[in-house]
C-alpha cells in the first residue's frame, strides 16, 4: 500500500522533473570539486583535526545502558522504588568453594582479605563470615537493642574458631546467604561507591580489588569466585571497549589486503585508506559534539565506517579507471567518475544509512545513539570519499595500463558466465530453488526462539559464566529481584498479619529454585526476636501478638532506630520490599515463572488492602529486552517501507518496487531460518542484523536496476540485451562489494562478545544470500515477466540514479589550473550547439 501510494505520487509530479537536471547537478558538482581541489584539501584538513581534536574529548560510558524510555510503566515503578529506597547497591561478590569455618588458617587469610579489600576507596562495606558479621544483643538495662561484631580480629587458636564457628551458625539470618551449610561455600560482599564505579574511575576500585583476590589465590592455592551484575557489567564492557580499537585496526588490515589483491597497485589502496582514515576520525569525534559516550554500540561505528566506506572507493575508482580505459583523458575520467557514480553511490549510501536510522524509532537511548551516529557517518563517509577521490587521483599521474587490469579479471568472467547460464537455461530451476528455500525459511523461523541472558553473549567457558555457575548452584543467582508492597495505610505494614503474609510471600516465592532465600523486614524481626532470646536460633521466627509489647520498648529506645529498618520499609510504615536475587534464566522462561507467580502473590495481598508489584533489574532487563524486540521489529518494517518509498521514487513502476522488496526480503526470510536452524536465538543483539542488512544489500538491486534501464535506452528497449548487459557489468561492481563487505562484516566474528559475532555472522550470510538473489532472481523474474515490468512509467522515472550514454569531445579535456574551467566550457558549447 505505501509502495502504491508512492507511485501514484510520482506519477502526478513526473511531468514537472526531468532527469537532465539531475544530470547538470553532478557535472555541476564534479565541476567545483576539480576546480576547487586546494581549497577543498584545505576545509577537509582542517575538519578532520577538529574532529581529531573533538575525539580526544571522548568518554567511555560507564553506567548501565538503559532499554525502556521514561514513559515506560516498568521504568517509571522501578525509578519510583529506587527514589524509596535507593539504588541497589554495586555489589561485587566474591566467593570460595571450601568453608573458612573449618579451617584456622584459612579463616585468618579469609578475614584479612576482607579487611584488605575494605580499606580501599570507593568500597563501602563488606561482610562475611569473618568480617563484619553481627548479632543483636539485649540489654535488659536500658531496654533496647545493640548490635554487636561477632569476629574483632583474627584468631588464635581452634578453641577460638569452634566459639566463632558456633555462633556464626546458631544466625539463622546469614545461613544462605553468607554460607551454605551444605556445600560449605562461603561469599563475601563488598558493596562499591557507584558515583565511583559509574566513572572513569572506577578502575581505582575495581584493578586493587580484583589484584588483592589474585593475591588470595595465589597464596592460598585455591579458585576465588568473582560475580556479581556490576562485575558482570564491568567484564563486558572492557571487552567491548577493548574489542573497538581490536575491529578498526583489523578492518584496516583486511581492507588492505583486498583492495590490493583488487587492484595489484599501491595507489588505489593508499587513496582507500586515507578515506576511511578520515571516516574513523570524523565517528569517534561525531560522538562527543552530538554528547554521546563510547558504549558498546557505537563501539562498533569505526569498524563499519570502514567496511562500508572501502565499497564506495571500489565503485568510484573502478568507474575511474574504466573510464580512462576508454578514451585516456584522465580529467574527464575524474569527472566521470563524479558524475556517473555520484548518484548511484549517495543513492546507496543512503538506503545503508536507513537501515540505521531506523533505530531511533525504538524509543531506546542506546539504540538510538547507535542509529544516530552510524547513519550520520555512513553518510558522511560517502561525500568524503567523493570529495577526497578525485582530488588525490588528479594529483597523481594518470592510471598506467597495469594498474586497470583489474578490470579484466577472468575468474570474474567466468563467474558472471555462470550467472549468466543460469538466468537464461535455468530460470525453472532458480525458481523451484526460491520456493524450496522459502518454504524451508518459513520452517526455520517456526524455531527460533526468543530469549535473553544476561550473559548470554559471553563465549562458552568464559570465567564470568564459570563464577556465575558457583554462585547459582550454592546460592541460587546474583540478579536483584524486589517485591514492593503498598499496604495503603500508615503502620499497616507492621501489623502481625501484614508481616505472616510477607513471610507466607517469602516461603512460596523462596520454594522455586531459581530464587534465594529473602531478605525483609519480616527476616529482621526474627532476627530482633533470636536477639531478645539471647541468641536462641529456635527463637528465628515472627512474634506473636503478645510478644510485640515487649518488643515495642527495645526497638523505641535504640539510638539509631529511624536507620534499623530505613531500606525496607518507609517512614509510614505503609511501604516495605522483600528483595531475594535470581538465576540468570533468560527472558522466556522468566516471563512465564512471573506469569505463574502474579496471580499467587495476589492471593496472599488481595488488591482490596494492599498493592504489590514485582520490580527489580532483573524485571527491567525482561521487559527491556522484550521491549527491545518488539521495537526492533517495527523499524525493521519502518526501514522496509522507506526503501519501498526511495524504489518508487527511483522506479516508479509497483510490480518493480515489489519485485526489488522481494528480492531483497528473501535473504532476510532465509537468515531467520537459519538462525532457527542452527538455533542462534532472537534476542536484541541477532534482530539488529535485519534492519543493517536489508539496508545494505538493497543497493545491490538499485545499482542492477539502474543500469538495466539505461541499457533498455541505450539498446532500443531490448529487455533480453538490457537484463545481460547490467548482469555483466554491474556484476562486477557487485561481487566486488559483496566480497569486501562479507569479509569486512566478517572481522566482528573473531569477537568473544556474542553479540558482535552475531552481528558479523548473520550480516555476512544475509549479504551474500543477497548477492545470489539479486544476480539470479532478480534478472530471472526480469525475463520471465518482460513487458509486463517494462512500462514508460518505468522508462522514464521522476529520479535518474546515472546515465552514461552522452558523451562529450574529450580531446581538449586536461587536468591542470583550470581543468574545471576546460570541462565547463566544452560542455556549454555542446549544449549551444544542439
Amino acid at each position: 500500500m505505501l509502495a502504491c501510494l508512492c507511485v501514484h505520487v510520482t506519477h502526478t509530479i513526473h511531468e514537472h522533473l526531468n532527469t537532465p537536471t539531475q544530470q547538470f547537478m553532478w557535472a555541476y558538482f564534479a565541476r567545483r570539486i576539480l576546480r576547487n581541489r586546494i581549497l577543498l584539501l584545505s576545509l577537509l584538513g582542517l575538519a578532520t583535526a577538529f574532529m581529531g581534536w573533538q575525539a580526544t574529548t571522548l568518554k567511555v560510558s560507564y553506567g548501565v545502558p538503559r532499554l525502556l524510555p521514561d514513559n515506560d510503566s516498568t521504568y517509571i515503578a522501578y525509578q519510583k522504588f529506587k527514589e524509596r529506597y535507593g539504588r541497589e547497591g554495586i555489589v561485587y561478590v566474591i566467593g570460595i568453594h571450601k568453608d573458612p569455618l573449618n579451617d584456622l588458617a584459612l579463616f585468618n587469610a579469609w578475614r584479612s582479605l576482607g579487611e584488605k579489600i575494605n580499606a580501599i576507596e570507593g568500597v563501602d562495606t563488606l561482610v562475611s563470615v569473618a568480617n563484619n558479621i553481627f548479632y543483636i544483643e539485649k540489654d535488659t538495662e536500658n531496654k533496647q537493642f545493640n548490635i554487636r561484631p561477632v569476629v574483632t580480629s583474627a584468631l588464635a587458636n581452634e578453641q577460638e574458631l569452634d566459639s566463632i564457628k558456633k555462633h556464626v551458625k546458631s544466625l539463622k539470618f546469614f545461613e544462605g546467604r553468607l554460607y551454605n551449610k551444605e556445600t560449605g561455600a562461603n561469599l563475601m560482599f563488598a558493596t562499591l561507591d557507584s558515583s565511583l564505579f559509574n566513572s572513569s574511575k572506577r578502575s581505582k576500585v575495581v584493578m586493587p580489588l580484583l589484584d588483592e583476590i589474585a593475591n588470595f589465590e595465589k597464596e592460598q592455592g585455591m579458585k576465588v569466585y568473582v560475580s556479581g551484575m556490576a562485575y558482570v557489567r564491568t567484564v563486558m564492557r572492557e571487552m567491548i571497549k577493548n574489542e573497538m580499537i581490536y575491529f578498526v585496526f583489523l578492518a584496516l588490515l583486511v581492507t588492505v589486503i583486498i583492495l590490493y589483491l583488487f587492484f595489484r597497485t599501491l595507489p588505489p589502496v593508499l587513496a582507500s585508506l586515507i578515506v576511511v582514515i578520515i571516516g574513523v576520525i570524523w565517528s569517534l569525534g561525531s560522538l562527543p559534539i552530538l554528547g554521546y559516550e563510547l558504549g558498546i554500540l557505537t563501539g562498533i561505528v569505526p569498524a563499519l565506517v570502514i567496511v562500508i566506506g572501502v565499497p564506495n572507493c571500489v565503485y568510484l575508482i573502478n568507474k575511474y579507471h574504466s573510464e580512462y580505459r576508454k578514451h585516456g583523458n584522465q580529467a574527464l575520467a575524474l569527472s566521470r567518475m563524479i558524475e556517473k557514480i555520484g548518484s548511484a553511490t549517495m543513492l546507496t549510501n543512503a538506503t545503508t544509512a536507513i537501515g540505521f536510522i531506523t533505530f531511533i524509532f525504538t524509543q531506546s537511548e542506546v539504540l538510538k545513539e547507535f542509529g544516530v551516529v552510524a547513519s550520520l557517518n555512513i553518510m558522511a563517509i560517502f561525500f568524503i570519499s567523493l570529495f577526497t577521490l578525485p582530488v588525490i587521483f588528479s594529483y597523481m599521474k594518470p592510471p598506467a595500463e597495469k594498474t586497470t587490469k583489474h578490470l579484466d579479471k577472468v575468474w570474474l568472467t567466468g563467474v558472471l558466465s555462470l550467472f549468466v547460464k543460469g538466468v537464461t537455461n535455468g530460470r525453472r530451476w532458480v525458481y523451484l530453488s526460491v520456493i524450496l528455500l522459502v518454504l524451508a525459511g518459513f520452517l526455520g523461523v517456526t524455531l527460533i526462539e526468543t530469549t535473553g541472558n544476561m550473559v548470554d553473549d559471553l563465549p562458552k567457558g568464559h570465567r564470568v559464566l564459570h563464577d556465575l555457575k558457583f554462585v547459582e548452584e550454592n546460592f541460587d543467582g546474583i540478579m536483584p529481584f524486589e517485591i514492593s508492597i503498598d499496604g495503603k495505610k500508615p503502620n499497616s505494614i507492621t501489623k502481625i498479619s501484614t508481616l505472616k503474609k510477607i513471610d507466607e510471600l517469602q516461603d512460596m516465592i523462596s520454594a522455586y529454585p531459581e530464587f534465594s532465600s529473602a531478605i525483609s523486614i519480616a527476616e529482621g524481626i526474627k532476627f530482633m526476636k533470636q536477639g531478645f532470646y539471647n541468641g536462641n536460633p529456635k527463637k528465628y521466627q515472627l512474634l506473636n501478638n503478645s510478644e510485640k509489647a515487649f518488643f515495642k520498648p527495645y526497638i523505641k529506645n535504640r539510638k539509631d532506630k529511624e536507620n534499623l529498618f530505613k531500606a525496607y520499609i518507609d517512614s509510614n510504615k505503609q511501604n516495605t520490599r522483600v528483595s531475594f536475587f535470581m538465576a540468570d534464566i533468560g527472558t522466556r522462561k522468566m516471563d512465564t515463572l512471573l506469569t505463574e507467580l502474579k496471580p499467587r502473590i495476589d492471593s496472599i495481598f488481595p488488591s482490596a488492602k494492599y498493592n504489590v508489584s514485582m520490580t527489580g533489574s532483573s524485571i527491567v532487563f525482561l521487559k527491556g529486552t522484550t521491549y527491545l524486540i518488539k521495537n526492533l521489529l517495527i523499524s525493521l518494517g519502518i526501514a522496509i517501507g522507506l526503501v519501498a518509498i526511495i524504489m518508487a521514487l527511483f522506479f516508479a513502476v509497483w510490480r518493480m518496487v515489489l519485485i526489488s522488496m522481494a528480492t531483497n526480503l528473501f535473504p532476510l526470510l532465509l537468515t531467520a531460518g537459519a538462525m532457527g536452524y542452527l538455533d542462534i536465538h532472537l534476542k536484541p543483539s541477532t534482530i539488529i542484523v535485519f534492519s543493517i542488512a536489508f539496508g545494505i544489500s538493497v543497493d545491490y538491486t538499485i545499482h542492477f536496476l539502474a543500469k538495466y534501464r539505461q541499457e533498455l535506452k541505450a539498446s532500443g528497449w531490448d529487455i533480453r540485451h538490457s537484463v545481460y548487459a547490467a548482469l555483466n557489468e554491474t556484476g562486477v561492481s557487485m561481487i566486488y562489494t559483496s566480497i569486501i563487505l562479507f569479509f569486512g562484516f566478517s572481522i566482528f566474528m573473531t569477537s568473544d562478545f556474542g553479540g558482535t559475532k552475531a552481528l558479523g555472522m548473520l550480516v555476512s550470510l544475509t549479504l551474500f544470500l543477497s548477492l545470489l538473489s539479486n544476480l539470479l532472481f532478480l534478472p530471472s523474474m526480469l525475463l520471465s515477466l518482460e513487458r509486463a515490468l517494462t512500462t514508460k512509467a518505468f522508462k522514464e522515472p521522476l529520479i535518474e540514479v546515472f546515465d552514461e550514454e552522452e558523451d562529450i569531445d574529450h580531446e581538449r579535456l586536461k587536468i591542470g589550473k583550470d581543468n574545471g574551467a576546460n570541462i565547463e566550457k566544452q560542455e556549454t558549447e555542446e549544449k549551444r550547439n544542439t
